[in-house]
């Protein structure tokens, strides 16, 4: 497996919103209008976290497509993996105690912008 992928605040929302039915296997775009993140910025965090041995993917399959009308471009799939699901809830938790520390170090501002 390898090493943890950069925690990202939309690497964040992507895996929380993974983690809502997270034996759920899911599409790019479907993940993309539920995070509220361009499929642009989605589809590298998932590739990332694939590498990474937290999800994997698999095409659908063509029996699947003919259904549809108008038939439509297949959809790749992801789910996590046995381990990925609890390494996510790991991360996020780790990277909700470094934020949260981080702001408790920020200075606090008068709002006069000095």
């Amino acid at each position: 497996m390898a090493k943890t992928p950069r925690m990202t605040l939309q690497t964040q929302v992507v895996l929380r919103t993974l983690l809502e039915t997270p034996t759920k296997a899911r599409y790019g775009l479907e993940l993309s209008n539920a995070a509220g993140l361009p499929t642009g910025t989605i589809h590298p965090i998932l590739a990332r976290l694939e590498t990474a041995g937290w999800l994997e993917s698999f095409w659908e399959d063509h029996g699947e497509i003919e259904k549809t009308d108008p038939p439509r471009p297949r959809r790749r799939y992801y789910r996590f993996t046995t381990s990925g699901a609890e390494s996510a809830r790991m991360a996020l938790a780790a990277a909700y105690k470094g934020g949260a520390a981080s702001a408790r170090l920020r200075p606090a501002t008068d709002g006069l912008g000095s």
